[in-house]
């Protein structure tokens, strides 16, 4: 801290006569130029934002997973021991380390892929060592109490409820809707093709879902209700193709397995609107106001939604990664990532060399790590509409493993530990 000297400070004598108090030239300007020194002093003395790190209290073997206000973790599993979920409150406040709210016993055999909170309910999602059957086990979010456990993964759908899709090798696969609160079937669909659903979003959640059946057949479902919408038989030539479809706003994509047109129908009527020509497809996605088709191997194509009529094209091996907005986030070899307008194609700015981290939410900001000159890892945020990559931090002994949402970061140490970060912005 700068201390500022004023000087010292006496009592006259009594006895001193009067001074006659020089007029005030001057006397505003340099009382200004002291109370600016000042003021830019105290700005000095003024600590910049730091960082602050939160040791999480698990052996190396055991699983992190970051959720908005908590973090969660899996014991690693053992041939004669119990597993358990434990749940861990962020740090409230600096200094603060992480606070145990609850632990919870989990099935043994089962290798869990993710832990998210959904509806007031931690969803630990497993699938059994073997068999290859998702299985969800719900727990309370403050309690750790153990609500309900199905076959299936979950997806949250619009109005507040939970769909499981339960996938198996002996031709039961099922859609189904659950009361969240007691894990209570209220109905189902079956769904008999291996190539999985695809989903409507509306403000976020499922609204409705559209399964392929291997006839043919397309059904496009109400997510809330299960009801039947609209079907359409989309092979009546050749009954052994292998269809996969994705839903993109208000269009659906057929994607085939071989060598033969993508298909764009619309999904309220079923109705074709375009075939285009174009080698196998990796998947399709919005960007902006078009279609973006990524290849497999690269070549990049972008698509007029409404007449599948050819904006640009890039026959590169660049790898289309996101989408924010009307930019796109490439990847080059050797995980260089450049920037592109989506409307044209045209190259916005080169980011550099980046490890992209997982993000909790699909609108949390992009984050980037690559290793410094110094070992430390350097952590920034990837701005595609500045088209920048922000500094945020350098972090000592940051193996990887990593997940974001900013300002917090969850990675995992060279000596196995994870650890919590609320990075300085």
């Amino acid at each position: 801290m700068s201390i500022i000297e004023l000087g010292e400070i006496r009592d006259e004598p009594a006895s001193a006569p009067p001074v006659r108090t020089p007029r005030a030239v001057g006397r505003p300007l340099r009382s200004a130029a002291v109370l600016l020194l000042a003021l830019v002093l105290l700005a000095g003395a003024t600590p910049p934002p730091r960082r602050t790190m939160s040791a999480v209290p698990a052996s190396p073997a055991a699983t992190a997973y970051l959720a908005p206000d908590a973090v969660y973790l899996v014991d690693p599993p053992t041939p004669d021991q119990d597993r358990y979920l434990t749940a861990y409150a962020q740090p409230a406040s600096e200094g603060a380390g992480l606070r145990r709210r609850w632990r919870a016993p989990v099935p043994r055999s089962e290798n869990y892929l993710g832990v998210r909170v959904e509806q007031g309910l931690v969803l630990a999602v497993g699938v059994e060592a073997g068999a290859g059957v998702f299985e969800t086990t719900a727990f309370d979010a403050e309690t750790g109490q153990q609500r309900w456990r199905h076959p299936g993964a979950p997806v949250p759908i619009a109005d507040g409820g939970l769909l499981l899709t339960d996938v198996r090798q002996n031709g039961t696969d099922g859609m189904s809707r659950l009361d969240p609160e007691t894990g209570r079937a209220l109905w189902s669909v079956p769904m008999l093709s291996s190539t999985g659903p695809a989903f409507h979003l509306s403000n976020g959640r499922i609204d409705r879902f559209v399964l392929v059946q291997p006839t043919g057949e397309v059904q496009v479902h109400d997510a809330v209700t299960g009801r039947l919408l609209r079907s359409v038989d989309t092979l009546p030539g050749d009954r052994r193709a292998l269809q996969r479809v994705q839903v993109v706003d208000d269009l659906l994509v057929f994607l085939p397995a071989e060598d033969a047109p993508v298909v764009g129908y619309g999904l309220a009527d079923l109705e074709p609107r375009w075939r285009a020509t174009m080698s196998p497809v990796s998947f399709v996605v919005g960007c902006a106001d078009l279609l973006c088709v990524s290849h497999q191997g690269g070549n990049l194509r972008v698509l007029d939604p409404a007449t599948g009529a050819l904006r640009w094209s890039d026959p590169g091996e660049e790898l289309l990664v996101d989408v924010r907005g009307d930019r796109l986030l490439m990847s080059g070899s050797g995980r260089q990532f450049a920037v592109r307008d989506a409307a044209t194609g045209r190259t916005r700015t080169e980011l550099g060399d980046w490890d992209l981290v997982p993000v909790l939410r699909p609108t949390d900001p992009l984050v980037g790590l690559r290793r410094g000159d110094d070992g430390r890892t350097v952590v920034a945020e990837l701005d595609l509409a500045a088209g920048h990559a922000r500094i945020l931090d350098l972090l000592p002994d940051v193996a990887g493993s990593c997940q974001a949402s900013l300002p917090v970061l969850l990675c995992q140490r060279l000596d196995g530990s994870a650890t919590l970060w609320r990075l300085r912005q």
